[in-house]
């Protein structure tokens, strides 16, 4: 077992079925290693089948820190991740360990790697006041009231992305200041080395995983995971865990909104979007090792270099 580069920490990024967690996993076999989750999907408990969480046998042979550590009704910001992470990072560094940070959440990566900006906490009073006008008047019209307030922010935001655009209206709504005018005033980020590991299969390869991994949850148990959570009385589908990629359409699904194959398309074609912007990201990273395919050697070689 090697031992890790000093004040060094590496993050494995890639797009949704791009075999991250097995490279994690084979890296950590080579070297002494804490594996951090950066995941948006995997932080909720009960959420096991649709976000593809590692089965319980792996991550009990392979602990991944940051997985299973919110309720489905509880919110988990940006600013919690990066405390969460560095709490991990500074346990791994004290116990001569590698942090390898591993997933495909972009927002998380940035926030941990470049600081955060100084934007107002959300509360439960104007959380609930956005959820309402996400109803009463969709994410389409908010995003035209949030260009008339921050064009640059609804430029940047699709009018799709109810999340992003609600969260916009409301730093405005708390701070009076524009989160564009926010965002210009970044604090923390990481004081240590870091190494990044993209990998980026094909696009057709991952695509045809995508839909192979989907009909796989189906056969697994996916629409009872989803009957179960929607079960309790404190969830809906306004909630980030609810809009989760394939857990929002199998609501809908159970709903009586949509069929069964309707749900099943929707949700192949939700990953394969939520694939698509992984990758353009992960395209704009200039610096680190990028591979098409696993392979822990020359993994290895870049970690020590």
């Amino acid at each position: 077992m090697q031992n890790p580069p000093a004040n060094t920490v590496l993050f494995l990024m890639g797009p949704t079925a791009s075999g991250k967690t097995d490279l994690a996993i084979d890296i950590s076999k080579h070297i002494n290693a804490r594996l951090i989750s950066v995941d948006s999907a995997l932080i909720y408990t009960n959420m096991n089948i649709g976000t593809a969480k590692p089965d319980t046998q792996t991550l009990l042979d392979h602990p991944h820190h940051l997985i299973d550590i919110c309720e489905p009704s509880e919110t988990y910001s940006a600013r919690d991740f990066t405390i969460d992470a560095n709490k991990q990072i500074d346990l791994a560094f004290a116990n001569n360990e590698l942090p390898i940070l591993v997933g495909g959440t972009s927002f998380y990566f940035n926030a941990l790697e470049h600081g955060l900006s100084d934007l107002p906490e959300s509360t439960k009073e104007s959380r609930k006041k956005y959820n309402q006008l996400l109803k009463e008047k969709g994410s389409e019209i908010l995003h035209q009231e949030l260009e008339s307030i921050d064009p640059i922010a609804a430029q940047r935001i699709h009018p799709n992305d109810s999340q992003r655009i609600t969260r916009a209206l409301e730093v405005f709504d708390i701070s009076g200041h524009t989160l564009t005018e926010l965002q210009g005033k970044k604090q923390g980020g990481l004081n240590c080395h870091i190494k990044k590991i993209i990998l980026m299969p094909d696009r057709a390869l991952l695509h045809q995983r995508i839909e192979t991994r989907f009909h796989a949850m189906m056969e697994q148990g996916f629409i009872q995971e989803v009957s179960t959570l929607k079960e309790d009385k404190n969830l809906h589908q306004d909630l980030p865990s609810i809009r989760c990629v394939g857990y929002r359409q199998a609501w809908k699904f159970l709903n009586n909104e949509i069929d069964e194959k309707e749900m099943i398309e929707r949700s192949i074609i939700a990953t394969r979007q939520l694939c698509k912007r992984q990758s353009t990201w992960l395209r704009n990273e200039a610096n680190g090792l990028k591979l098409e395919k696993s392979d822990v050697e020359q993994c290895l070689r870049f970690i020590n270099e």
